[in-house]
């Protein structure tokens, strides 16, 4: 199966469809970032084989190696990040952004107007991120994690095409 790719500028890395076969080396992504909560391989699973119509999973590589994953449900005007993940090594490179940016296009292309996320509030680092895509606090989730860690929900708003500026 031929699997469409996107260089990511300046990072090495090439950003991907994910498959069922690049399950193994997400999961290991997965436990290492998430250690206290992470997906079980079947839910993985589950998002790749029993969601294709609202669901886009893309995976970063550099050479053979996966790097980082990230996944999207989208349906009707919402979506939702549902993951994003970055080896600690790769972190601070572009690959995280770059993936984001392929799931914010993705949510655009599908007709979402808003994207929503969930972020721990100890991970600073995502939440600046997240800041700098334009997304904005929402509220806090307390307890929401397995560890007993708060969620700040935050929010962003999608340019519509041929909205805006316009003139007729």
């Amino acid at each position: 199966m031929s699997v469409p790719v996107e260089e990511v500028s300046g990072t090495g890395a090439v950003l991907r469809q994910m498959t069922v076969d690049d399950l193994p080396a997400v999961m290991e992504i997965e436990r290492t970032t998430f250690p206290a909560d992470a997906w079980s391989e079947s839910m993985m699973r589950g998002e790749l084989n029993d969601q294709p119509r609202t669901r886009h999973y893309v995976v970063a590589c550099v050479g053979d190696a996966i790097v980082g994953y990230a996944g999207l449900a989208a349906a009707a005007d919402q979506a939702d990040i549902q993951t994003i993940a970055v080896l600690a090594g790769h972190r601070r490179s572009g690959v995280g952004a770059a993936m984001m940016s392929a799931l914010l296009a993705e949510a655009a292309r599908r007709g979402a107007e808003t994207v929503f996320l969930e972020v721990r509030s100890d991970n600073e680092p995502a939440q600046a991120m997240y800041e700098r895509f334009g997304f904005e606090r929402l509220g806090v989730r307390r307890r929401y994690y397995e560890d007993g860690t708060d969620a700040i929900t935050m929010l962003k708003k999608l340019e519509r095409e041929g909205t805006g500026h316009e003139r007729s």
